[in-house]
């Protein structure tokens, strides 16, 4: 029996790790409060799904700085706004601009057109409205809106301002950090998962080893 609860516990790590190679945004499960944390491995970040109501760009920042996030027992305490690209703004739609839209050099952007799948109101070639466009595709999100959220990164051409998405249809932009915009935060890193319970673990031991058995009985009934 101890050889099948380790074989069982080492299936399951290799079972995870095989997933997480070929994926790029893992759910890693739910915190206290019920929201979930999403894990990037393009970006190497994870994602608290969580929407911040409507607030100007420093009340938002200063949530971000202070949540406290409790996973599996441990407190994340990094969170920050997703970053952005800054630069002179200089609007397209053929993702190569700081503004505009089908730039996936932002955290948001990224999120919203490579890991989701989602389109932008103008097409590279600059059509609009392209079809299909908008938050069409949330993945494991639940709590993503469709509309302006800030970005951390200030406007340095003018630091009244800071840059935003707007997940409605893909577009990038700085704008007025006295604006009130959605929040969502963003840490460096993966998170650590929590262990599963031993009750799980020895319900996978059982189906293997009722599996073991099964297939050893098989095999004596067709010698």
């Amino acid at each position: 029996m101890k050889r099948i609860f380790i074989l069982a516990v080492i299936m399951a790590m290799v079972l995870g790790f095989s997933l997480q190679a070929h994926a790029t945004l893992i759910l890693k499960g739910t915190d206290t409060l019920g929201n979930r944390l999403i894990y990037d491995n393009d970006f190497n970040i994870t994602w608290y799904d969580y929407t911040k109501s409507y607030d100007t760009w420093q009340n938002q920042m200063n949530w971000a700085d202070a949540l406290d996030v409790d996973f599996g027992g441990t407190h994340y305490t990094d969170w920050r706004l997703p970053s952005t690209v800054d630069g002179p703004g200089v609007w397209g739609y053929d993702g190569t601009t700081t503004a505009g839209y089908n730039i996936t050099s932002s955290e948001m952007g990224h999120l919203y057109y490579t890991e989701l799948g989602n389109k932008g109101y103008y097409a590279t070639d600059g059509t609009n409205p392209q079809s299909g466009w908008g938050l069409t595709n949330t993945g494991d999100f639940q709590n993503l809106q469709p509309n302006y959220y800030w970005s951390g990164t200030e406007y340095s051409a003018d630091t009244s301002g800071a840059w935003d998405f707007n997940t409605d249809g893909g577009g990038q932009d700085s704008n007025y950090k006295g604006y009130s915009h959605y929040a969502i935060a963003v840490r460096p890193g993966d998170v650590f998962t929590p262990v599963p319970e031993p009750g799980t673990l020895l319900l996978l031991g059982s189906g293997l080893a009722g599996l073991a058995t099964w297939r050893k009985r098989k095999g004596w009934m067709h010698r």
